[in-house]
């Protein structure tokens, strides 16, 4: 019976600890500091794994642009894509971490020269597509509304 239980109690806290990819895509595509704080505080205490760490990288850089003076932005900028470059050498085959990357390739300020990858990854995203779960598909289907690298045509 007790272990029935610290099953169950472990089931219950494992879910609870997952990551909520629609909070978290709506506090990378949001703009708003408060939110991106917010998801990313949930991060810090979320076990380390490969999607945490990927997640954390492209919000950090996200984050870059609220913070105060050149080098404070470009340090949090460079700590965040190194988490996420991280990530994607581990896993290259990986196509929602090359879309993270791509999103954020896409809207870097051009003094920071991060987007030497931006065609290879969007290439990925386009052949890895069709394998994504529904709501993965969703985001990527949304971002490619207003995107200028990965078109809604790219993704049929």
């Amino acid at each position: 019976m007790a272990a029935v239980c610290l099953g169950l109690l472990l089931a219950v806290f494992t879910a609870q600890a997952q990551i909520d990819k629609e909070i978290y895509y709506k506090a990378l595509s949001s703009g708003e500091e408060e939110s991106i704080d917010k998801v990313l505080a949930k991060l810090e205490i979320e076990k380390s794994s490969a999607k945490v760490n990927a997640y954390k990288g492209a919000l950090t850089m996200k984050k870059a642009g609220f913070v105060k003076g050149v080098g404070g932005k470009v340090k949090t900028f460079k700590k965040g894509a190194h988490l996420l470059e991280d990530e994607i050498k581990s896993n290259p085959g990986n196509t929602e971490f090359r879309f993270l990357r791509l999103t954020v390739q896409e809207h870097a300020p051009g003094i920071l020269k991060y987007n030497k990858e931006i065609d290879a990854d969007k290439q990925a995203v386009v052949t890895g597509y069709d394998k994504l779960d529904a709501d993965l598909k969703n985001v990527i289907a949304d971002y490619a509304k207003d995107s200028k690298v990965l078109k809604e045509s790219d993704l049929k």
